[in-house]
């Protein structure tokens, strides 16, 4: 195979990316200075070589600890309990200060995903002074199962265990919601005054 054309299949492998795509991006490629392509390549190679999970929380970091679990302004009491990396990334955004946990994914049965393939053992080794667990994960049928599952692990243990809400987002008009979203945002209403 041509090197161009195994290009074009190297990319189309990236999440979102066609045949079309990819083509642009190695034509993009083969029209920048051999330095850049270089820097590409290197900062790929270094992001498979160099990161790793956090010895704590599971996210991903090129230390040993990443930088919010070695955050000594963050509340290592509240764990907030996620299923990937980026769902970190987009909880951070906002004004939780206490530190999170990655499982790596959630229950899956069909996909061949149970307990033993999610970070639950560095989770349970970290309870020692954890106050309370924010299961943090999608509201799915996958991150439902996976949020029971872990409540039940740790509500013996002690530990006070929430979920975040669902329902409506802010802004949406009520006769074009889902049936989902209406349903949960009836089972999560909550007194006013």
């Amino acid at each position: 195979m041509d090197p161009f054309r195994k290009a074009v299949q190297q990319l189309a492998r990236f999440p979102g990316v066609g045949e079309k795509t990819a083509t642009r991006y190695a034509y993009w490629l083969l029209r920048q200075p051999p330095e850049a392509t270089a820097a590409i390549a290197d900062a790929i190679r270094s992001l498979r070589q160099q990161v790793r999970e956090c010895a704590r929380c599971c996210d991903l970091t090129d230390g040993e600890l990443c930088r919010r679990c070695a955050d000594p302004r963050r509340d290592p009491s509240l764990v907030c309990v996620v299923e990937r990396p980026q769902d970190v990334a987009a909880l951070d955004a906002g004004d939780f200060r206490g530190v999170y946990h990655v499982l790596h994914g959630a229950l899956s049965p069909l996909d061949g995903v149970g307990p033993d393939q999610l970070r639950l053992q560095p989770l349970l080794a970290r309870l020692a002074g954890v106050r309370e667990v924010i299961l943090a994960t999608d509201p799915d049928v996958e991150g439902d199962a996976t949020a029971l599952y872990v409540a039940k692990l740790l509500r013996p243990l002690g530990v006070r265990v929430t979920r975040l809400a669902h329902g409506l987002a802010v802004g949406t008009e009520i006769e074009f919601a889902d049936r989902a979203s209406l349903a949960r945002a009836l089972e999560g209403r909550r007194e006013l005054g």
